[in-house]
């Protein structure tokens, strides 16, 4: 069992997490901004009501804890999404240092994967402009600060192209820095074997310091 802190866990990726968590047996402090969105109860579930921002209450609930997983996000239809995101996430990273916890599982975008040789996701014409704030903004953190850091065992898992809700099969294939698609040429994963990725990665520490990425 693990004992964890889990940012963002009333989401719709933080929600799946959490539930693939707890299923697990391990134990989860959950830190979100409103409470009443965490419907799950069990006796290894901690809810915290507390923003990111909050550091001095993200780093006692951190403290002693075996790990980290942050599927913070500021919001889709936050018109600051952009700037909230790349002034938040370093927090968080500060933060789980600062607790001296050794992992930090970060959700990634899917926007710094290549579909092509030298093409990324976040540059192709077909994404949709309410979307690009945020994916750049999550897709800048990563090229740009996380990367760089080298004082604490950092993960960011990228979904595929398409993460829907559907079935937890526990059957993916794991990729680097390319999407992976399927024969069809489509790239997707659901967002229930997207938290089995997390919760193995968690469980089983094959990658460190490092981007990965899944899908069917």
């Amino acid at each position: 069992m693990k004992n964890v802190v889990l940012i963002g866990a009333s989401g719709f990726v933080g929600t799946a997490i959490l539930n693939e968590l707890l299923n697990r047996g391990h134990k989860v402090t959950a830190i979100v901004r409103d409470p009443t969105k965490v419907t799950a109860s069990n006796p290894n579930l901690k809810v915290v009501q507390a923003d990111v921002t909050d550091t001095d209450v993200l780093i006692e609930a951190s403290k002693g804890k075996d790990a980290v997983i942050s599927a913070y996000n500021p919001g889709w239809k936050n018109p600051n999404i952009y700037e909230e995101t790349l002034k938040n996430y370093p927090l968080i990273v500060d933060s789980v240092k600062k607790a001296g916890v050794e992992r930090l599982l970060i959700v990634g975008g899917a926007g710094t994967l290549f579909y092509a040789p030298g093409k990324m996701v976040m540059d192709a014409d077909d994404i949709p402009a309410k979307l690009l704030p945020g994916i750049k903004s999550l897709g800048e953190f990563y090229l740009n600060t996380l990367r760089k850091e080298n004082d604490i065992d950092w993960i960011f898992l990228s979904p595929a192209a398409n993460m829907t809700p559907g079935e937890r099969t526990g059957k993916f294939r794991i990729g680097k820095d390319d999407l992976v698609v399927g024969v069809n040429g489509d790239s997707n994963i659901s967002v229930e074997d997207y938290a089995v990725a997390m919760v193995d990665e968690l469980e089983q520490k094959h990658h460190h310091k490092e981007r990965f990425t899944i899908g069917y």
